[in-house]
């Protein structure tokens, strides 16, 4: 069982940055595939990154690459989403997930098993 607790989000005028924390409980998340997902009002929730146990796979929405980075530090079992040149269409609730399987990315809702409860990410213009 593995619990996801997400951090970071805010309120950031356009072009500016933030980054947003997932901090995992449990001694086997080293183990897990990771990733970011996002809801904003009204939508369905849509796939931002992706990454493999070590770190060593990465892969992105087309409509944040370049802008947002992965990344995951086993030994504080946290994976950190850095977003760069925020747009007012990044506005929404950015949701960490885990999967048991860590050997590569996944980048469907239903390929993963835990969720954190999100953290709110408003872009204003």
């Amino acid at each position: 069982q593995v619990q996801l607790v997400e951090s970071g989000g805010g309120l950031v005028q356009a072009g500016g940055s933030l980054r947003l924390s997932c901090a995992a409980s449990g001694r086997t998340f080293g183990s897990y595939s990771m990733a970011w997902f996002r809801q904003a009002p009204g939508k369905e929730r849509e796939f931002v990154a992706a990454i493999n146990w070590s770190g060593g796979s990465t892969h992105y929405a087309d409509s944040v690459k370049g802008r947002f980075t992965i990344s995951r530090n086993n030994a504080k079992n946290t994976m950190y989403l850095q977003i760069n040149s925020l747009k007012p269409e990044d506005t929404a609730v950015y949701y960490c997930a885990a999967r048991g399987d860590g050997s590569r990315w996944f980048w469907q809702t239903w390929d993963y098993d835990y969720w954190g409860q999100g953290t709110q990410v408003t872009v204003s213009s």
